[in-house]
């Protein structure tokens, strides 16, 4: 054992057999990440505490965010880091390992501490280690050898960098690189950090596009709204405007819903929802507020959205159709992800393809869907328009919810 890892283990020993007065000596960001996970109640010599995620669920966490597409371009960049032994690993905001890379030999490494797809490496689970740290820190990290709290882990060296999305501030994952101690040098940490800038980069461009987009899909609407008016994206960068803001971005509640809502710096607008955005109107409410929504069922599903700036249609996969359908007859009180998956699949334990399905849904309708529960938000006023038998409702599926409508409209 080099003289370094020596005076690392013997910080470590002192800070779990409270021989020491005070603070040991060493890094303050380790010692501190030290003192969270003992509280945590974490087993220094044990193994992790949590299983990991099934593969369905694991897959559901790659797309979010955007992460298959990040770490498809990360991967090139990553290649000699991984020629040259080292393992490369990719996890979600929670911590939850999505993707690794590495030799055979390096993968068994880690396959031995459960380092593998969907388990979870934050602080609370295993200990002090880079990617627990650098979520807790939100910046680039080397934790080597005995500076982590889980005595296994201390054959490992590893350097992580959180990923950071510069759209919303929000950091949406972790590239790690480890290996064995010896074969780790804290320029490591160079490179994973440069991963953690390219990725916020390609990020940066995708939000730049969706917003050139938006405002070329939009801007029209602006010429219907005689007040000053905006067009926002879900985050709330300005995509076009009227007069109504000078900024380029407007804080925007999470919870934000269509009507009548007071904003930071504006006062009280009246907010719309549009396809990818919302419509921010300014100035004195004239005439019914509450957008009204038409989901059409008596040919191929669709759904029209009118407000006071105009309407917009989008057309409906089938199976967005039976959600909203559920939903509908939900009413305010609304459904799990478990109560949907028995609506739609006759199967409560399908949550994951739920809410796979509902993030893709609530992206087109924005503010019309709430979640946690899932439901139609309050403020909107949503028909169905049903076919003339119940034969024509929705040919071919075979959901819960379909079926008695069906029986409904025959019995009308």
């Amino acid at each position: 054992m080099d003289p370094s890892e020596r005076e690392r283990a013997r910080q470590r020993d002192a800070h779990l057999g409270a021989r020491s007065k005070g603070d040991p000596p060493g890094r303050a960001d380790v010692i501190a990440s030290w003192r969270r996970v003992s509280a945590a109640g974490v087993d220094p010599g044990g193994r992790p505490r949590i299983a990991p995620l099934d593969e369905a669920e694991v897959q559901r966490r790659r797309t979010h965010h955007g992460l298959d597409r990040i770490t498809s371009e990360l991967t090139p960049y990553l290649q000699s880091v991984v020629d040259g032994g080292h393992l490369v690993v990719v996890t979600d905001a929670d911590g939850h390992v999505l993707w690794r890379m590495g030799r055979p030999g390096v993968r068994r490494f880690a396959d031995d501490l459960g380092f593998v797809p969907g388990s979870e490496w934050t602080e609370g689970n295993v200990g002090t280690n880079a990617i627990g740290t650098a979520l807790v820190l939100g910046e680039p990290v080397h934790i080597q050898g005995s500076e982590h709290f889980v005595e296994s882990h201390a054959r490992w060296g590893c350097s992580a960098a959180p990923l950071r999305d510069p759209w919303t501030d929000e950091v949406v994952g972790v590239v790690d690189i480890s290996g064995p101690r010896t074969a780790m040098h804290p320029s490591v940490l160079a490179t994973a950090a440069m991963a953690s800038r390219l990725a916020s980069m390609e990020l940066l461009e995708r939000h730049r596009r969706s917003l050139e987009e938006l405002r070329t899909g939009s801007g029209h609407v602006l010429t219907r709204v005689s007040s000053p008016a905006a067009v926002v994206d879900r985050a709330g960068h300005v995509a076009a405007t009227s007069g109504l803001l000078t900024q380029r971005r407007v804080a925007l509640p999470d919870d934000l819903q269509p009507g009548v809502v007071h904003l930071a710096g504006l006062g009280d607008v009246v907010v719309e929802p549009l396809p990818g955005g919302w419509l921010l109107r300014g100035g004195p409410a004239e005439g019914p507020l509450a957008p009204r929504a038409v989901l059409d069922l008596t040919a191929e599903p669709s759904i029209e959205v009118v407000a006071e700036s105009g309407a917009w249609t989008r057309r409906l996969t089938p199976r967005h159709a039976e959600l909203l359908l559920a939903l509908v007859g939900a009413g305010d009180t609304g459904l799990n992800a478990a109560a949907l998956a028995d609506e739609v699949f006759a199967d409560p334990s399908r949550v994951v393809t739920v809410r796979a399905e509902m993030s893709r849904l609530r992206r087109v309708l924005g503010g019309l869907l709430l979640a946690r529960p899932y439901r139609v938000a309050p403020t909107v006023d949503l028909e169905v328009r049903w076919p003339a038998s119940g034969t024509q409702l929705l040919p071919g599926a075979s959901a819960p919810v379909v079926i008695r409508a069906r029986g409904a409209l025959a019995r009308a």
